[in-house]
């Protein structure tokens, strides 16, 4: 049994590690403000702002951890502060970074060798946008944590209490009728679902070593529309896919990733988002259950959560939707075989 603090622990990744470490029989304490989201039950609860020095000290006093799993650092000063703090009460720590955090993402390929972005480990939030941040906070770890750091860069993250809204939002569109869809179709994809990532730390954590790794969903499990075929039978919907060229949808102003989530187009920015190795992760245990229960579960959790949205700016809104597919049929009758 390991003792184990994860920052933060009530929304999607922090729970399901949370939930996990308890499953796996470790003793768990969280530390987050409590606004987020609900306690995982059978964990020791510890209220406090890691931006505040008195609630960090009043955290570590009198105790000492085996490891720290910070799933919520995305802020250089602030993740310093905590890691100055934790040092002597903890052995090691286990940071989330981002694919992000690699300056050539998504434009080139990448493993752990390539170069992060330049962010110091002092910065504030106007220290950058969210990838150099993350790359702020892994130095920020490195320097003020003595003992064993393990930094782990998760590629994109789904599954249930997934709180960006990316494959809920494909789910509710398909469901609701949706039909468009980014061509090419047999585009591979890398979806790492939350709980085997999760999983994965918890492993790093019970056999700890230094150690900087990729963690993304191996290439080859799944291609964009093998995906969005498994949310049609997930959600018991049968639609009639609209594939449309992605020049078309650039040309109509349609935002990669965001409006569309998870469209990645074949351009020159773009064109490596789903080329994220997975080798070493792999060779040190990772194993990544099909997208399928994925989805399903994922379905499954979203029903039961009517009120959920996802963050601002995720998905595109049914009016433009219809006015894009009518835009595209306008094209002429040969506009859909030429896109498939």
């Amino acid at each position: 049994m390991k003792k184990i603090l994860v920052l933060g622990g009530s929304i999607f990744l922090g729970r399901a590690v949370a939930t996990a470490a308890l499953r796996r029989g470790h003793e768990v304490t969280t530390f987050n403000r409590g606004r987020s989201g609900s306690d995982v039950e059978g964990v020791e609860v510890t209220r406090g702002d890691r931006d505040n020095e008195g609630d960090l000290e009043r955290l570590v006093a009198g105790r000492h951890w085996d490891a720290v799993i910070d799933t919520c650092g995305f802020v250089p000063r602030s993740v310093s502060a905590g890691a100055r703090v934790l040092s002597s009460h903890a052995d090691h720590y286990v940071f989330v970074s981002s694919v992000s955090a690699f300056q050539d993402w998504p434009a080139r390929p990448i493993d752990e060798a390539s170069p992060r972005w330049e962010c110091p480990s002092d910065a504030d939030e106007s220290g950058g946008t969210y990838g150099p941040l993350k790359a702020g906070c892994e130095r920020a770890v490195r320097e003020h944590f003595d003992a064993t750091v393990s930094i782990v860069s998760p590629g994109i993250i789904v599954g249930p209490g997934e709180n960006v809204g990316r494959l809920p939002w494909w789910l509710r569109r398909i469901a609701a009728g949706g039909t468009l869809a980014p061509h090419p179709g047999d585009r591979e994809i890398q979806l790492m679902d939350v709980r085997d990532l999760a999983e994965f730390i918890l492993a790093r954590v019970e056999r700890p070593s230094e150690c900087d790794l990729l963690v993304t969903a191996p290439a080859g499990r799944a291609t964009f529309a093998e995906w969005l075929a498994l949310c049609a039978k997930a959600t018991g919907a049968n639609p009639e896919l609209v594939w449309m060229d992605e020049e078309f949808l650039l040309e109509q102003q349609v935002t990669p990733w965001s409006e569309l989530p998870l469209w990645a187009p074949l351009r020159a920015d773009w064109r490596h988002a789903w080329s994220v190795s997975s080798d070493a992760a792999v060779a040190m245990g990772l194993t990544c259950r099909p997208l399928a229960d994925t989805v399903v579960d994922t379905w499954e959790w979203l029903r039961g959560t009517p009120g959920f949205q996802g963050k601002p700016k995720i998905g595109m809104d049914s009016e433009k939707e219809r006015r894009l597919l009518a835009a595209w049929r306008g094209k002429g009758p040969g506009s859909e075989e030429a896109a498939r």
